[in-house]
């Protein structure tokens, strides 16, 4: 079935000027001088609260003291990736290690009620051919998703020399060696050749720095550590009945509660929902896979997904070029190329391209916004929960039950854009603009430290390389890399993530795509009996030098986003944002690192062979 262009919202109906200075206004009035400050490590109670696991229980072990040839830091798509690529590349001599209790990063954490994966399924998860495995509908379900992330381990071999809950306190390099020393809070200390940085972008959960959060007499809790002992119900049955007699605040409308808000709101006895910017939500089909349309998949399908979906998403359908996905996400290029056919495919110059990709923006989000009109009946929380910003200013949703959730009685937002944020914690509720409301209970869905400062989203008390260098000093202002996963004065570390490379629509087609290139590296590095393999100080600059000449400027667009993730609450051009990608594209980005690997010579990285 052909997937047809939206025509809901025409030119004619919006004016874009006033539009854009609503969402400036918007923007203007949730920036807080303190950006990412205005988030802190909880301490106290709360901070017990939100150390533990409360999935799986912590047993003890000896410590272990070892060489070894890779430790890949990280259980998550980004760590799994990694090692799936290292096997194929003969090294097996590895471990990962995670402080979860298991493989699944962020799917590991996340049990909360309602998760699911938020884009389509047969994309985000990686190698599906590879493993023969299939999700079950559109959007999976997060525990299947984690029992995916197991079955990869598992399938492949490297599940069993996984350590898990265990953290890394500091990570050395021994020049005396030539290795990493790697110590932990279990007391191990690794000896590795190789680090791969595979950290991810959701691992350290934030809390927002609110007055009184150590004073709070009720429950306290993040999403990323659901409790159901204390709400009811349990991971895959959310059946929250211990909230019946509970009055309940969630803080955060991001990805995370538009799917928990509906379970909520179907169990508190009071439901109140802490918004400061609104996402926008689109509807939300679900199907099951059509088994009949998986026997209609040729090898290679999940390439051509990948690739169909990223166009769409990130950059522009072909002429002519069905959309596979058919959903929010591509909506924006699938109505251009519509509007490009029945103009006869007229060559148009970037800046027009872009100023017709603009329009098509403004159309999307005013879609957006009419929906929540049709969806919530009182028209001031309607006006609460509209959109005014730029499509990805924000990541784009989708739930069919999150608008209906506040046409209950039992369900209350309360909007503190204007004051940027809760007022306090008192001992038996919160303050929002100038108004206390009890409740038991405080869940914050405030999400992860994605784009602050490396110190924040590590965790580690030292990453250093050569001489002592510190990391976090040498990128104090932002990643210098050579191609986006080595970096000079830290020989055999690599790292997978945002850190100056092509970016793709997938974040796991991304995460693998560089796992499958350092994993070239650490095995002819092994191949060639070197000691050590980094990148020389002239070819990183050259490097940077060309990045930067590429990467798109989007302070235009930023000036019309609200504080989020995306740009580090606020900035204009945030040294660790997230979509700074190679300016000429993925598929030039990929087509640079496969001809770097066919080369042979390892251009650009000193290669050491001493003992």
């Amino acid at each position: 079935m052909k997937c047809e262009a939206h025509n809901e919202v025409s030119p004619a109906e919006i004016d874009i000027p006033s539009i854009r200075a609503k969402y400036r206004e918007e923007r203007q009035k949730r920036i807080r001088p303190e950006g990412q400050r205005q988030y802190v490590r909880p301490s106290g109670d709360a901070s017990q609260e939100f150390a533990a696991d409360p999935h799986l229980p912590i047993e003890a072990r000896e410590p272990i003291s070892e060489d070894i040839d890779v430790i890949v830091l990280g259980g998550g798509f980004g760590g799994l990736l990694a090692s799936y690529y290292l096997t194929k590349q003969g090294v097996t001599n590895f471990r990962n290690i995670d402080s979860a209790g298991d493989f699944g990063g962020v799917w590991y954490w996340n049990r909360y009620p309602g998760i699911q994966c938020d884009n389509e399924s047969y994309c985000y998860l990686p190698i599906l051919e590879e493993t023969g495995f299939m999700p079950s509908k559109k959007f999976a379900d997060g525990w299947e998703i984690q029992g995916y992330c197991r079955e990869i381990a598992e399938q492949f071999g490297f599940a069993e020399q996984a350590v898990f809950h265990t953290l890394i306190t500091t990570l050395r390099w021994d020049a005396e060696i030539q290795r990493w020393r790697i110590a932990t809070n279990r007391g191990d200390e690794f000896r590795a050749r190789f680090v791969v940085m595979a950290c991810g972008v959701l691992n350290m959960p934030k809390l927002p720095g609110i007055p009184g959060i150590n004073e709070f007499r009720g429950k306290l809790f993040h999403t990323a550590r659901w409790d159901y002992d204390y709400t009811g119900g349990s991971y895959g049955k959310p059946e929250l009945d211990k909230l019946q007699d509970k009055r309940v605040a969630l803080v955060g409308t991001g990805a995370t509660s538009i799917q928990a808000v509906p379970h909520l709101a179907e169990w508190a006895k009071e439901l109140y929902v802490v918004q400061r910017t609104p996402s926008s939500v689109d509807e939300r089909p679900n199907p099951p896979t059509d088994s009949e349309w998986v026997k209609t998949l040729q090898p290679g399908w999940q390439q051509e997904r990948q690739d169909n979906f990223h166009r769409g998403a990130m950059e522009a359908f072909a002429p002519g070029e069905q959309d596979l996905i058919c959903d929010f996400w591509t909506e924006i290029s699938r109505n251009m190329n519509a509007k490009l056919e029945a103009r006869g495919w007229p060559q148009l110059s970037m800046e027009e391209f872009m100023e017709m990709r603009e329009v098509e923006d403004y159309l999307l989000m005013e879609r957006m916004r009419r929906r929540v009109e049709q969806s919530v009946d009182d028209p001031e929380t309607a006006e609460a929960l509209k959109p005014y910003y730029r499509f990805m200013c924000k990541r784009p949703l989708s739930s069919n039950e999150y608008y209906p959730a506040f046409n209950r009685p039992n369900v209350k937002l309360i909007d503190v854009a204007e004051t940027q944020g809760l007022e306090r914690l008192t001992e038996t509720g919160f303050v929002a603009n100038g108004e206390e409301h009890e409740v038991d209970c405080v869940i914050f869905a405030s999400g992860f430290e994605v784009t602050s400062d490396l110190e924040r989203r590590w965790g580690m008390e030292a990453v250093e390389g050569r001489d002592g260098l510190s990391i976090y000093d040498h990128w104090r202002d932002g990643p210098v890399t050579l191609h986006g996963t080595m970096t000079h004065g830290f020989p055999n570390q690599f790292f997978v993530g945002y850190y100056q490379g092509g970016i793709n629509a997938s974040v796991t087609e991304q995460f693998g795509r560089q796992g499958e290139h350092i994993a070239y590296i650490i095995a002819e590095a092994l191949r060639r009996g070197a000691t050590y393999v980094e990148a020389s100080s002239e070819a990183q600059d050259a490097y940077v030098q060309k990045f930067e000449e590429m990467v798109p400027d989007q302070s235009a667009f930023q000036a019309d986003c609200p504080p989020s993730y995306f740009n580090n609450e606020g900035e204009s051009n945030p040294k660790w944002g997230l979509f700074r990608p190679w300016g000429p594209g993925w598929n030039d980005f990929m087509a640079m690192l496969q001809a770097w690997r066919e080369s042979g010579d390892l251009q650009g990285l000193i290669v050491e062979n001493r003992e």
